[in-house]
């Protein structure tokens, strides 16, 4: 029961994530956006992980678990009702400001809910558990860019040639026309946050205080006596790198898939391939959780990644439909790659436990980084040539599954 509540959160915070594919493409055509700029949504939203994952910690540290989550909840929902304000004010950085709240609540659920369900049950069955939840939290992601298609980008966006023929006043009317596309999806994203952390406080979910380091214990344990620990460090990097690639390749998907010679489709069209993509990851770590039983995690999670590295190589060197379907099948492969990174990360440590998931929640902060690198690169040498960076993100997962992930004896 406690797994299935837990797994409502996690299809919530799956679907507010991904909706940022979608907000960035219509923020790009109403601010007049270059890549580099339009992506700032990214950076806005995954550095909230790194600045606020700290913090976070100790709020669950000194609420438990339970309290944890529904501040989370709570806190997301102010961040939702933001965007009200944000369009009313046709301000970019208005709209900056609620998703950094929005994800702020989101890093405080990250910090207590991975964790928690990895604990939830035996040690060796947790990369299987959280497999399992994860799924639904793609659940989400594939029915954000649908929603998202449906509500956001449903109107037909001028061009900046169009939008220059109009009168000054007529120009201000169609921006904010667009720009209020997003109130009432927030609005009413606002609302159901809001109930689900109701929903939570009213039920009674186990604790789990023995893997939880208490405010006013006597022995405190610091970041770097958790970093001491190689799996910690390496999975840090891990999830770094693979919260930027699966964010950068979700972040272009829509601009990527637009482009001419790749696949020649509307914005609108192209949300639904990007549905696909994170739809992929949903089956995937189904199947992941399933094969986990019988493959040790570290076996596949090398499996994954460089079949994801050979997909993006061949997204690279090709065009139209080979392009389009080997792009979208990288969701696939990405299936396994975060709950099973986060769970040996935290692996056979005890107290340091919230240490560890702490500094692994920071890490979602290459969510923020190399998307904006990626978008640099897209501006000077071409989007599809800009996907090498991604490619090496998921050489050095490959590194991960085979050696980084081991646990070593800290002399």
């Amino acid at each position: 029961m406690a797994l299935g509540v837990l797994t409502t959160i996690f299809f919530m915070w799956g679907f507010l994530t991904c909706l940022n594919d979608i907000l960035i493409p219509h923020l790009k055509s109403i601010f007049q956006l270059n890549y580099a700029q339009a992506i700032l949504v990214q950076f806005t939203f995954f550095g909230a992980y790194f600045l606020m994952a700290l913090p976070s910690g100790k709020l669950v540290a000194a609420l438990g678990y339970k309290k944890g989550i529904v501040a989370g909840l709570a806190i997301a929902g102010i961040g939702a009702l933001g965007f009200w304000p944000a369009a009313a004010l046709h301000s970019y950085n208005a709209f900056l400001g609620a998703l950094f709240v929005l994800a702020t609540g989101i890093t405080v659920l990250q910090v207590a809910a991975n964790p928690y369900v990895a604990l939830l049950g035996p040690e060796r069955t947790s990369s299987s558990r959280l497999t399992l939840a994860q799924a639904l939290n793609s659940l989400g992601t594939t029915l954000a860019p649908l929603f998202g298609g449906l509500l956001i980008l449903s109107n037909v966006v001028k061009t900046p040639d169009e939008l220059a023929k109009l009168a000054p006043a007529q120009q201000l009317i169609y921006q904010t026309q667009q720009a209020q596309a997003v109130q009432m999806p927030y609005v009413g994203l606002a609302i159901v946050l809001f109930l689900l952390a109701v929903f939570v406080w009213l039920f009674r979910l186990p604790t789990l205080e023995e893997t939880t380091e208490k405010p006013g214990a006597t022995t405190k344990h610091t970041l770097m006596e958790a970093l001491r620990h190689p799996h910690v460090l390496f999975g840090v990097l891990g999830i770094f790198f693979y919260v930027g690639a699966e964010v950068s390749i979700g972040s272009f998907l829509v601009n990527y898939l637009a482009m001419p010679d790749i696949g020649h489709m509307s914005e609108q069209q192209a949300t639904h391939y990007v549905s696909l993509y994170w739809g992929g990851a949903m089956v995937g770590r189904f199947i992941g959780s399933a094969l986990m039983a019988k493959v040790l995690p570290r076996t596949l999670l090398s499996i994954f990644a460089a079949i994801n590295a050979l997909l993006v190589l061949t997204t690279m060197l090709t065009s139209g439909d080979m392009a389009v379907y080997s792009i979208v099948a990288i969701g696939l492969f990405n299936s396994i790659m975060f709950p099973t990174i986060f769970a040996l990360g935290i692996e056979r440590l005890g107290t340091l436990t919230s240490k560890a998931s702490s500094l692994l929640i920071m890490a979602i902060v290459g969510g923020a980084l190399i998307p904006y690198v990626q978008g640099v690169f897209a501006d000077h040498i071409g989007l599809q040539h800009a996907f090498f960076l991604p490619l090496l993100c998921y050489a050095y997962i490959l590194f991960y599954g085979v050696s980084g992930s081991k646990v070593r004896t800290i002399k």
